[in-house]
Formats: C-alpha cells, sequence, structure tokens
C-alpha cells in the first residue's frame, strides 16, 4: 500500500433523499451509516461530504440532464422538500468541522472547485465513501485517479442500490486501478490512520 500522506476523507452523497423513503432510496445506506459515522467522526476536520443537489425543475438542467430530470421529477427542487438534501442527521451533527460540498453532477470535480480547494490544502490522497458505489462513487473516484489523487475505497463503506453492479464496481475499481487505488475495510484503514 503506498503511503497515505495528507489525505481527505470524501463521504459522498450520505443524504437523507438516499436513506429515506424516494424513489432514490437505496437500503444498504442504513447499513453503511456506521461506518460512514465511524470515519467521519474520526476525521471530522478532515471530512467533505459531497450532497447531490437536483435543479429546481427539469426545464433548468443541461442536456440529457434535462431528460434525466423530466424521468425523475418527482426528486427535483419543486417536488422534493429540501430537507432531504442534507446529510444524514448523524453525519450532519458532524459540520463543523466537516465540510459540505454540493454538486450537480455525479461527479464533485466537474466545475474545479474541489480540486482547487485540495490542492491549496496540499491533499495527495482522498478516502472515498457512500454511495452509490456504481454511480457517484465511481464518478468521484475515477475523477481523483485522473487528477493524480492517490485513493483508498472503503469497500465496507459504499453502497449501491444494485447488489450486481455494486460488486462489479468494487472489482474494477481493485483490478483496473491498483496502481493508483487502494481497496481496504474501514477497520483496517481506522487501525493505520
Amino acid at each position: 500500500m503506498k503511503e497515505i500522506g495528507n489525505s481527505r476523507h470524501i463521504c459522498v452523497d450520505a443524504q437523507r433523499m438516499f436513506a429515506e423513503d424516494t424513489p432514490w432510496y437505496v437500503s444498504w445506506m442504513a447499513k453503511l451509516l456506521p461506518q460512514l459515522l465511524e470515519v467521519s467522526e474520526r476525521h471530522a476536520e478532515r471530512t467533505i461530504f459531497t450532497r447531490f443537489i437536483p435543479p429546481k425543475c427539469a426545464d433548468d438542467a443541461l442536456g440529457s440532464w434535462r431528460d434525466y430530470y423530466q424521468k425523475w421529477s418527482m426528486m427535483t427542487g419543486e417536488h422534493l422538500p429540501q430537507e432531504l438534501l442534507g446529510s444524514t442527521p448523524s453525519l450532519q451533527m458532524l459540520v463543523p468541522p466537516a465540510r459540505i460540498f454540493d454538486k450537480m453532477t455525479y461527479s464533485p470535480w466537474v466545475d474545479g472547485r474541489l480540486f482547487t480547494h485540495l490542492r491549496q490544502e496540499d491533499v495527495e490522497t482522498v478516502v472515498v465513501t457512500g454511495g452509490e458505489t456504481d454511480v457517484c462513487v465511481l464518478a468521484t473516484v475515477l475523477g481523483a485517479i485522473d487528477l493524480g489523487f492517490h485513493v483508498i475505497v472503503l469497500s465496507d463503506a459504499v453502497c449501491s442500490g444494485a447488489d450486481e453492479t455494486h460488486d462489479a464496481a468494487v472489482d474494477v475499481l481493485g483490478d483496473r486501478f491498483s496502481v493508483q487505488l487502494d481497496l481496504m475495510k474501514t477497520e483496517e484503514f481506522l487501525a493505520i490512520h
């Protein structure tokens, strides 16, 4: 395993809209919360909670995102209660010192704000947890690799609404990106960091 160096924990989209009764409910999120909380509490000052923020309405979205939100119109700002955009209550209590980073796409890297922020803090490694493994977590991990960060994915602290694609995403990350990424269990990570 590579030396961890200066790191930040990115907890991807552990939001109420994925943990509660909505069309985007991810049943594994509740089972994952203890690991997310343990890592986030232990490293609160180095934790960044990303939040996936839908537009007010489908017509506010660009390109194919407009089609996406026409399908999922019930998850746009005009229908979804604002409080469901927030992190789960146990994680929200850690802000501050943990920080929140809002994004409107699967990837937190698109507009450059997060990358600039992490580079200003001389971050070398990002530790990734959260959901969904095969969507926003995958976009977060691949973007981080593209930007030159070493990545640690806590394999028992990521989840998806679909077990098959979750397992496939974890396998792909571990197999194809083994030089730039380490897969670890939460307990193993906390024992050394």
